[in-house]
This record gives structure tokens, C-alpha cells and sequence, in this order.
């Protein structure tokens, strides 16, 4: 059976629950998981022909494509509010994939300096390999933007939240700055989430997710997913993937179409909480920072609340007074909140960006970024805000002892 058509005005939890929908003969109410890796044909003819052109219920190889693949990528551009979506093996599979499959050697980007160590990775090692010119700039400082983009620059590429120091950069101002030059604006919204933040209604032309996150939200798989138009979804990045390889597996998209049913819950859930405990730790002896766009010293608050209403999302960044001593101590002595470089989950998560996911980068680019020895990850969980407040300040004492 094809998808379940959705009324046209149905709100983000219906379609994160409803959209895309396709049920077998079976008719059944858990979505299938189609686990094959081809498809078997009536006949010669009709090989052929779907090799030619395949139509939206017609499949050919799980590298190119799958129902239970195409469930997840019908239900995600839904959500997000795109026309069409490409499900990847990882978060990084949909970044790399976004940025190579438009760009060739002599092409130029603009980059924000600030973003995930294997985001820099690709930018700063991997395209420039192979003849890209990359400029990074200072996300939050709109004139950079522009003096680096060019009448020739073919993308710009950030991260709307910063990874680990929660910068917010203004999306509507960057991307209209490259669509004045025809360049195409890639948007990594992982921390924003499609709940809190839809980036294409701020001027995104491409929005690519790690589903590994929020979207799983349970910590069981790694997938990803580029968002954008139909025409760059089928005509750049899908020529890309089906022959490279960085497709998602049946499995995989069956736990994210789960994840997705229950997203606005959990990460509104989140949020609030993330709220409370940043409240709780703002102001207290051994912190020098407590970074939370929702609080309303953040350098970036009333930004943040015009592109994420009433919500400051699920990270917090932290920093302790102490340095990585006084860091390792108050992370060893937390009960609650568990030590691991994932985010997202519904189980508090804190990691030590300079020794684990920036540990790559030298002393000086870390200090340019503004990632400290004391700085701290923290992505808020579904536990009682109470409970993991009481573990932080818990962690914070030992960390003053």
C-alpha cells in the first residue's frame, strides 16, 4: 500500500506519529521492517524499466533505496517541512554527503569555525584534499559572513547551536547572504531539533540531522538524514549516496520511525528540564560559566527566542573554575548523570569535549573556540529535574573539595 495520506493542516506530533505510513497486505499498525537487500521483478521488461526511472513505491536495492528507509525519510521531511529526504548510516554520513555530492575541486565554502571535531574534519582535511577552498569565519559575527562570501561560493555550512559552546547563529541573516551569491546554506540542526526549530522556515535550503540523537533519542542506533528539496535531495545527493554507499539500514529506520513517534514529548520534556537545571546552577561558587541559550545571559537570548520560542533546548555547557582537575572530579562523582560522548538521550549525558570529541584540534584552536579545560558537556535526559540537579551539585561540591 502506498503512504498514508495525512490531512494537509496536520500538526508536528500527528506526522511525527502518521507520515509516511505504508502498510502491507497485512495491514499492519507497527510499521514493517522490510529487511532485504533487493527486490525481485514480474519480469525483464519491468527490470528495465525501473532501472530507467523508479516510481515512489517502486524499489530496485536497499543502497538506493527501501520501504521502511523511505518511511522514515517521508516522515522526517514532514516533520521538518521539506519536500524530500535522504536517510544516512550516520550523522556524519549526512554531513559529508550534503557537502560532497555539490562540490568539486576549485568550489568555495564559508564555514563557521565553531562545530563538532569530525565536522571541522571534513571541512578542513578532507575537502581541501581533494581542491575545495574553506574559509572558516566567527558563526556569530554577521560581517565575517559577509566579507567571506563570494560571488563564486557554492555553500555555506554551520551549526545553528554550536557543539560543545552553544552558540546561536542567526540563520535567516547567513543564508540570505549566500542566496544572494547562489550559494546553497547546510544547516547541521542536531542540537536545535526539529521540534524546537525548523530551519528551512528560517531560510535553510538543506537541513541534515545524526537521527542518532534526539530522533532515536534511546541511545540503540546510528543513522542520519539530509533534508532539503526535492531536486537536491534526488538529483545531488542521492546519485551520491546510491554509489558510495552511506545508506541506512532497514533496522535502523524501523528505531528511528519509533524514535519519531514520541520526539515532541520527550524533547519539550527535555527542554523544560534543561531550563531548571541551568536556573538551578547559574550563580553557584565553582562555576565560571553556565551557558544555556534559554537563560537570559546568554549572548545570543533574544536571537535564540526568535528562531526557538520559549524553549532554550536540551545542552547545557559548563564550566568549572578549576580547570580539567576540577572537571574529572565533578564528572566521577556524578550518580545520576552518565560519562559518554553521545547526546540527546533519555539518559543525562556529560562528556569532557577538550580530552574526547574536540580532542584532535590543538591547544590554540580550542582556545579559540572557547573550549576550556573546565568546560563540560551536559545534554539534559528524561529524569526528574530535581534528581539531577541534587547530582550536579553534588558533582560541583566534589569538584571544590
Amino acid at each position: 500500500m502506498g503512504p498514508k495520506q495525512l490531512p494537509e493542516n496536520a500538526r508536528p506530533r500527528t506526522t511525527a506519529i502518521h507520515g509516511g505510513t505504508r502498510r502491507s497486505q497485512y495491514n499492519e499498525v507497527s510499521e514493517a521492517i522490510f529487511l532485504t537487500q533487493g527486490f525481485v521483478y514480474d519480469n525483464a521488461e519491468q527490470a528495465e524499466a525501473r532501472f530507467i526511472e523508479s516510481g515512489d513505491d517502486e524499489f530496485i536495492y536497499a543502497r538506493y533505496g527501501n520501504p521502511t528507509v523511505r518511511m522514515f525519510e517521508e516522515r522526517i521531511a514532514a516533520l521538518e517541512g521539506t519536500e524530500d529526504a535522504f536517510a544516512t548510516a550516520s550523522g556524519m554520513a549526512a554531513v559529508n554527503a550534503a557537502l560532497t555530492s555539490h562540490l568539486k575541486a576549485g568550489d568555495h565554502v564559508v564555514s563557521a569555525k565553531a562545530l563538532f571535531g569530525s565536522c571541522l574534519y571534513i571541512l578542513e582535511d578532507i575537502l581541501t584534499r581533494y581542491g575545495v577552498e574553506v574559509t572558516f569565519v566567527d558563526g556569530c559575527d554577521l560581517a565575517a559572513w559577509k566579507a567571506a562570501i563570494r560571488p563564486d561560493t557554492k555553500a555555506v555550512f554551520f551549526e545553528s547551536m554550536s557543539n560543545p559552546t552553544l552558540e546561536v547563529i542567526d540563520i535567516r541573516a547567513v543564508c540570505d547572504l549566500a542566496r544572494a551569491v547562489g550559494a546553497i546554506s547546510i544547516v547541521d540542526n542536531v542540537f536545535a531539533t526539529p521540534v524546537l526549530q525548523r530551519s528551512g522556515e528560517l531560510g535553510a535550503d538543506v537541513i541534515v540531522y545524526s537521527a542518532t540523537k534526539h530522533i532515536d533519542g534511546q541511545g540503540r542506533c546510528l543513522a542520519g538524514v539530509i533534508c532539503g528539496t526535492r531536486e537536491f535531495i534526488r538529483k545531488t545527493v542521492e546519485p551520491y549516496l546510491k554509489h558510495t554507499g552511506g545508506s541506512l539500514s532497514p533496522f535502523n529506520a524501523w528505531v528511528m520511525l519509533k524514535g519519531l513517534e514520541t520526539i515532541e514529548l520527550r524533547v519539550r520534556a527535555q527542554a523544560e528540564s534543561a531550563a531548571k537545571v541551568a536556573s538551578a546552577l547559574q550563580g553557584k561558587d565553582g562555576f565560571s560559566q553556565v551557558v544555556y541559550p534559554g537563560l537570559t545571559d546568554h549572548p545570543q537570548y533574544e536571537l535564540n527566542q526568535s528562531q526557538m520560542p520559549g524553549a532554550g533546548g536540551t545542552m547545557l555547557a559548563l564550566e568549572l573554575a578549576g580547570g580539567k582537575e576540577a572537571a574529572f572530579k565533578f564528572l566521577n562523582a556524578l550518580k545520576i548523570v552518565v560519562i559518554s560522548n553521545n547526546l540527546g538521550d533519555a539518559k543525562s549525558i556529560i562528556t569532557h569535549p577538550a580530552t574526547t570529541t574536540h580532542q584532535r584540534l590543538t591547544d590554540e584552536q580550542r582556545a579559540e573556540l572557547g573550549i576550556s579545560d573546565g568546560l563540560v558537556r551536559l545534554s539534559i535526559g528524561l529524569e526528574d529535574p530535581q534528581d539531577l540537579i541534587e547530582d550536579l551539585l553534588g558533582g560541583l561540591a566534589a569538584a571544590r573539595a
